[in-house]
């Protein structure tokens, strides 16, 4: 694990509430897994502050019957 600086963890819920947080802002559903970046980003802002940050969001595997 010489390349890795960090691991970071997200749990469900705080997955979901990223979810909610994205839809109104960009008109866009993504899926959990592709929502984790983000919630890492809200949990642990003072490790992205000042930086550029990239995030790929992306809806491709979701059910909308079944949205959390």
């Amino acid at each position: 694990m010489h390349r890795v600086d960090d691991i970071f963890l997200a749990s469900e819920t705080c997955i979901i509430e990223a979810m909610r947080l994205l839809w109104p802002r960009l008109k866009t559903l993504v899926e959990l897994s592709a929502a984790v970046p983000m919630t890492t980003i809200m949990q642990q802002p003072d490790k992205f502050s000042g930086k550029r940050v990239v995030i790929v969001l992306s809806g491709g595997n979701l059910d909308l019957n079944a949205l959390p």
